[in-house]
């Protein structure tokens, strides 16, 4: 069959990433959806059950730092498109291993960058047609002040908390060792279009939750100890505010963007959503409570104050009305929607959960892929 694209998803094995793939191969029927992934800890093929047998769908284990095979893949599978998820992301992490982390979000991109330029350049039609779009995050500028500390009552908790917001010509202020591999990442992304000439597109978005989270991420991971009455760790006293995105919202605006944006443009994505992270442990515990038939309030005694860790972040809050403006886009949920969904979605798939807090995931790649 002859394919009118053929895109390369990153990543496409994870949580953002896999959400991503389903709704390109469900929705494009005539795109070749390739997922390189390297499956690391965080990548679960479970995670595209639903769309393994697609025609259109294939998966190609590999580094994203293996240059050879990336450009191997684009000229096999004649690439058009990258739209690039592939990343170590968790903060903690990034705090123990900087190195692991400077490897992939800054050398995986560069390796990616230098294979779509080396093969698109080789073409007749040069870079017509083509596009590199690479997702980063929020917290690559910095941190925003607290300016109504005890937040203001709103349905959709919009200005809850201040009235600055990232934008796309904040600068860049990052202040974890995940956030400058990511901020790096990003210039490199815009060096080469402005240095070659290649298309590229940069989105930041704001905290993802929803189904196929791995469970180190505050959302799972309290779904799952509040149901089997396991403690609810919190940093400080639960005061940073973040802003929180349903993950097939922002699915849709990465679909969008890739179609309908325009080259060498930024585009923030958020939710317009902020809450404190006690706030989120409470709505949490009330709603999971309610689902699993416990009195309310009874989990309430599994919140445990930890030391913060160093670093942390006071306020996320991105103002993606460029986006809203230029390409129409807006979130669908209001979070509590949003929530009620992730955690039934949790609850009614406990044997996915097992398989990944067990590692049994991990091992059974392990052996598939052994020697490959």
């Amino acid at each position: 069959m002859t394919y009118k694209r053929s895109i390369i998803v990153t990543g496409g094995a994870g949580f953002i990433g896999s959400h991503v793939v389903r709704l390109l191969v469900n929705k494009y029927p005539d795109y070749r959806i390739v997922n390189l992934d390297k499956l690391t800890y965080a990548g679960n093929l479970a995670n595209l059950r639903d769309v393994e047998q697609s025609g259109n769908y294939l998966f190609r284990k590999a580094d994203i730092c293996d240059f050879d095979t990336v450009l191997r893949l684009m000229r096999q599978y004649k690439v058009d498109g990258i739209i690039h998820l592939a990343a170590e992301s968790h903060v903690d992490r990034s705090i123990r291993d900087p190195f692991t982390f400077a490897r992939t979000n800054v050398m995986g991109t560069l390796s990616l960058l230098q294979a779509a330029k080396t093969y698109w350049e080789s073409l007749p039609e040069g870079y017509d047609g083509k596009l590199f779009y690479h997702i980063s995050t929020d917290e690559v500028y910095g941190a925003l002040q607290l300016t109504h500390p005890e937040g203001i009552p709103s349905p959709s908790h919009h200005l809850a908390y201040g009235t600055d917001f990232f934008r796309e010509t904040t600068k860049y202020q990052p202040h974890s060792p995940y956030s400058a591999s990511k901020a790096s990442s990003d210039h490199f992304v815009r060096a080469y279009h402005d240095t070659y000439g290649m298309p590229t597109i940069v989105t930041n978005c704001s905290n993802n939750y929803g189904p196929y989270q791995f469970p180190e991420k505050l959302i799972p991971l309290f779904i799952n100890n509040i149901q089997h009455a396991r403690p609810l760790p919190v940093y400080g006293r639960g005061e940073n505010v973040r802003d929180w995105l349903y993950v097939e919202d922002h699915a849709r605006a990465i679909d969008l963007i890739f179609h309908q944006g325009k080259a060498g443009e930024t585009y923030n994505i958020g939710g317009f959503n902020e809450w404190k992270n006690i706030d989120i442990v409470r709505l949490l515990i009330e709603t999971v409570d309610r689902l699993t038939g416990k009195p309310k309030g009874a989990s309430l005694g599994l919140i445990t104050y930890i030391t913060d860790r160093p670093g942390h972040d006071l306020r996320y809050a991105i103002d993606s009305s460029k986006l809203r403006r230029e390409l129409g886009w807006e979130p669908s949920l209001q979070f509590e929607e949003g929530i009620e969904r992730t955690v039934r979605w949790y609850l009614d798939n406990q044997q996915w959960m097992d398989s990944v807090t067990s590692g049994d995931y991990e091992r059974y790649y392990e052996q598939m892929y052994r020697g490959r």
